[in-house]
């Protein structure tokens, strides 16, 4: 089973970028496009629907090695499988992935 939110177009489909019609929104490294109510942010050869912030805050809770998450490697960083979706490190708090 796949948790992986992607979002709801291919980079075939629509291109995000300065002159898109969306509002661009940074988000640490990386600009999030705020499309049909969600954020789309650009992950390899797709999108990545950039939800909301996790419920749980890093102080709260601290995934790794031993937190009893499953890890999947995502691109250059690891989600943690949470309650049927993903988690993902972000400075002080954790994203939907």
């Amino acid at each position: 089973m796949s948790t992986d939110v992607h979002a709801h177009h291919t980079l075939t489909e629509h291109t995000h970028g300065g002159d898109c019609g969306h509002e661009a929104v940074q988000h640490g490294d990386h600009v999030d496009y705020v499309h049909d109510g969600h954020k789309h942010a650009q992950h390899g050869d797709h999108y990545d629907d950039h939800q909301a912030v996790a419920e749980h805050t890093a102080a709260e809770h601290a995934h790794g090695d031993d937190c009893g998450h499953e890890a999947v490697q995502h691109g250059d960083h690891v989600d943690y499988v949470h309650d049927g979706h993903k988690h993902a490190a972000h400075e002080d708090h954790y994203d939907e992935h």
